[in-house]
């Protein structure tokens, strides 16, 4: 065990792929936070009655497992990190955009690959953890579940982050919609010891008061989508503590609501 797994604290966090690594060897539950969009879009899928199967990203093995797993495979080109252009076309029907899934009938069940949120949900599964997914909608009842969850041990919230454009594989991009919601689910959890990491995350998120949205649409990632056409994604994602839906990460890998 090292320090990058904040030993010793009972409320932790960290980002991206490592983070899972680092949090998943010691923490009972982990927490992935993908604002814009995937975890958004998990929490409306579930909260209309529907399952997800979150599939890694560029992984020849998604069309595979998801036909096995009986979901359907929804486009994944939100971002335009597999080439695809941003589009505010909804001609497309159901995406990986959380505007394309509100009207989703009860009982879908959705297969959808992304590099930040699917990805890591599919890498938190290998470590033990119990897995939940949370987003600013629905932050309040994931820490409570968290807390629950976790019997007094260790809580690893991981905030995905973005991707940087330039390498191959794209870098990690730390961005202020996941900070935001990895701050609310952290601000949520009653922690006796939190580690400076978590401890400072709540306080940011506690100063940011009522101003959380506003800071999402104004982010890079938020005027990114906006820019798009796709303002509706952007406020969907910032509709703080709209839902108290908590996506559990199943043994089957899916996400479904808890409790079932």
């Amino acid at each position: 065990m090292t320090v990058y797994t904040q030993h010793g604290h009972d409320l932790r966090l960290d980002w991206g792929g490592d983070g899972v690594r680092a949090l998943g060897e010691d923490c009972a539950v982990l927490v992935i936070i993908d604002v814009l969009v995937f975890t958004t879009s998990v929490d409306i899928v579930l909260g209309r009655g529907g399952r997800v199967l979150p599939l890694p990203w560029r992984d020849e093995r998604g069309q595979r497992l998801a036909r096995e797993a009986g979901a359907t495979l929804v486009p994944s080109g939100l971002t335009g990190l597999d080439g695809a252009r941003l589009s505010a076309d909804r001609s497309a029907g159901w995406s990986l955009r959380p505007s394309s899934l509100v009207t989703v009938p009860e009982g879908t069940f959705l297969g959808i690959a992304s590099p930040n949120g699917a990805t890591l949900c599919a890498a938190a599964a290998s470590t033990g953890a119990t897995v939940l997914a949370g987003c600013l909608r629905n932050a309040t009842a994931v820490g409570a579940a968290a807390h629950t969850l976790a019997a007094g041990r260790p809580v690893g919230v991981v905030a995905a982050g973005e991707r940087w454009r330039d390498t191959e594989p794209p870098r990690l991009r730390p961005s202020l919609e996941d900070w935001l919601g990895a701050a609310a689910v952290a601000a949520a959890i009653p922690a006796r010891t939190p580690s400076p990491e978590a401890e400072l995350a709540a306080l940011s998120y506690r100063s940011a008061g009522d101003r959380v949205a506003e800071l999402v649409t104004g982010s890079v990632s938020g005027r990114e989508l906006a820019e798009a056409g796709l303002p509706g994604d952007v406020s969907l994602a910032a509709a703080v503590d709209s839902s108290d839906v908590v996506p559990l990460l199943n043994g089957e890998g899916i996400l479904e609501r808890w409790p079932g």
